[in-house]
């Protein structure tokens, strides 16, 4: 089964996205268009991307003293990305945009993530633009957004600090006004940066004609100390190089400088960089201060940020995703293909005992005859394709949110708070361990570069901490979002499952699994009461990320269950290997992953403090 049709199914036979041409905003398109835009890029990552996934791997970004230098094959990669207009896929047709749905967006750049997640890191790029359209200045919009879509600029997220992480409370980068008149600036208030930012992805390159920094800085107060906590972070532009009011480079360096790369385990073809702003290497009009302009309202810049650290953690959901089938992509076809042991007979009487027995006169069989091979596969299929189509089904809430019914939009809204954490982390560490498990079913080969699937674990491994740690999703699910708004969005989501419940438990083949996800949803529900039972937050959230995990597989045992009724629902396609294939995953993720969530949800149940009370000598 191969991603196409994968995709097919899921947008088409799942999700329903062709209804969405009876929206206004897409009355255009068609299946027809839809297909187009899939086609296009599935042939865009085949001739410019996978060919070349060993390629930026090996031959790392490395500094010359002037600039950053990449394979030529990163260029041309990039070059036909922005030529396809997938940076701007689904903007209005005003600005350049294709208006098409974000569901097929996604779709169509998962040929990219599959191909080469190292080439294919145009996220931050959008997500940079994304955010300007939505908290920007009309001239701002035009000048920087604008020319992130067209492809001319690309876009960075500055949040990272050596001394903070991901403690953004103590960030420490400064920004003070850039002289008396700094408000008048026609780009924004004029303010001038100091500080340094860490793990900066695609922070320099010459790939574009500019860079486009988004930078969480500090606003001094009247005493000139910087406002402690996240309240008094503000956002900023701060473009690599100078540029006019008509968005034209002026020729001026702003007071950005690299001070090195990172040289990562994996997407190791994506610059990774430590930036320094206003040291006074490149200094403008005669001064130190890398010059930014403020986006939005002093202090409400990590609220701007999150409008893009929102959709960068779906976008890795979705790259951690892909890159778990492009390992069990691979593990299928060397499984399919490599001949070792045989067919286990037996038993038979020897020496007294009982005793397993192959008969060596056999030719050998190929691995995936063997039963535990086939458990790796299935897992690995159930990971992947289940993380995939709940990314879909994210990518879908978008659409809804902004084009649905006003009650429609908020329920979308509220589920995209709830399930953003999982669909962030729930590829991040499953699909990650689908990688394991290709590597494993390779054996020895698998730990050689000759072949992909250790290139696919390394740079999997990355996507755990990117964008907001395990640790930190967790809090985020069990801290705030499962609690917002009275719990309203959790209490949607059950909603969301119990209507599947019902519709499979009138069907014999699912009526059993439609009990066990019931019961399993009851238990993350009295787990997320017993975890608040105290009121204490350190009670609580002791044991978040086992509740991550136990809620995690729980969405995705309720996708599962969705896909198999939408399977079932085409007689005439039954009896395809296709169908065949999506119900063994369902029956695979029922029974041997779904019974895992009561030793997750115990340890939550009853607030265990093994971990949280553990004295540091001890270790």
């Amino acid at each position: 089964m191969t991603l196409r049709s994968t995709l097919d199914f899921l947008l088409y036979d799942w999700l329903g996205a062709e209804a969405l041409t009876a929206r206004t905003r897409f009355a255009d398109h068609s299946r027809e268009t839809f297909d187009a835009v899939l086609d296009t890029c599935e042939r865009i990552a085949r001739e410019k991307y996978a060919p070349f996934n060993r390629t930026v791997d090996t031959e790392e970004p490395h500094f010359d003293g002037e600039k950053v230098i990449l394979p030529q094959a990163t260029y041309e990669a990039r070059k036909a990305y922005a030529e396809s207009g997938l940076l701007s896929a689904a903007q209005d047709y005003e600005i350049g945009g294709m208006q098409l749905p974000y569901t097929v967006e996604a779709a169509a750049n998962s040929f990219f993530a599959v191909a080469s997640i190292s080439i294919g890191s145009n996220l931050l790029t959008s997500g940079n633009a994304n955010l300007l359209m939505a908290h920007g200045t009309a001239l701002q919009k035009e000048v920087f957004a604008l020319n992130e879509f067209n492809g001319r600029w690309s876009g960075t997220m500055c949040l990272s600090e050596p001394q903070a992480g991901s403690s953004l409370s103590d960030v420490a980068t400064r920004a003070v006004p850039d002289g008396a008149g700094f408000e008048s600036d026609p780009l924004g208030p004029r303010y001038r940066l100091t500080g340094n930012k860490m793990w900066i992805s695609s922070g320099d390159h010459e790939l574009t004609e500019n860079i486009v920094h988004l930078v969480l800085a500090k606003i001094p107060g009247p005493d000139g100390k910087l406002v402690p906590g996240t309240k008094g972070i503000s956002l900023f532009i701060v473009p690599k190089k100078m540029v006019d009011a008509q968005g034209q480079l002026t020729g001026v360096r702003n007071d950005v400088a690299l001070a090195g790369l990172n040289h990562k385990l994996g997407w190791r073809g994506t610059t990774n960089t430590l930036l320094n702003f206003g040291e006074g290497r490149f200094p403008v009009d005669g001064q130190a201060g890398a010059v930014g302009y403020l986006v939005g309202q002093p202090g409400k810049g990590l609220h701007c940020m999150f409008h893009m650290m929102n959709e960068a953690r779906i976008g890795i959901g979705m790259a951690a995703t892909m890159l778990g089938l492009a390992g069990y992509y691979a593990s299928l076809d060397y499984a399919k293909n490599r001949p070792q042991g045989r067919p286990v007979q037996g038993p038979k009487e020897a020496a007294g005992a009982s005793a397993v027995v192959k008969d060596v006169a056999q030719p050998q069989v190929r691995i995936i005859e063997h039963a535990d091979v086939k458990r790796m596969l299935l897992a690995q299929k159930s990971y992947g394709e289940g993380a995939l189509a709940l990314n879909l089904f994210c990518a879908k809430l978008v659409d809804e949110q902004h084009t649905g019914d006003a009650a429609a939009a908020d329920e979308a809204r509220l589920l995209l708070e709830v399930l953003t954490p999982i669909a962030k982390s729930w590829p991040s560490e499953f699909c990650l361990e689908a990688n394991s498990l290709a590597i494993q079913i390779h054996g020895g080969y698998g730990y050689t570069r000759d072949f992909p699937v250790e290139q696919y674990w390394r740079d999997n491994r990355l996507n755990m901490i990117h964008e907001g740690t395990h640790g930190i999703q967790a809090m985020d699910l069990l801290g705030r979002k499962v609690l917002m708004e009275g719990g309203r969005g959790l209490q949607l989501l059950a909603g969301r499952i119990n209507a599947t419940i019902e519709r499979a438990i009138q069907v014999p083949a699912l009526a059993a699994h439609a009990n066990a996800l019931g019961a399993a949803l009851q238990q993350v529900g009295a787990a997320t009461k017993a975890a608040w039972a105290t009121g204490q937050p350190a009670d609580a959230l002791a044991n978040a990320v086992p509740y991550m995990q136990a809620f995690g597989h729980t969405v995705l045992a309720w996708v599962w269950l969705d896909l198999a009724l939408a399977t079932l629902a085409d007689d005439a396609a039954l009896a395809q290997a296709a169908s065949v294939g999506r119900m063994g995953a369902m029956r695979y993720f029922f029974h041997y992953e779904l019974p895992k969530i009561g030793a997750w949800l115990h340890v939550v149940s009853t607030r265990d403090a093994t971990c949280a009370s553990f004295p540091e000598d001890a270790f």
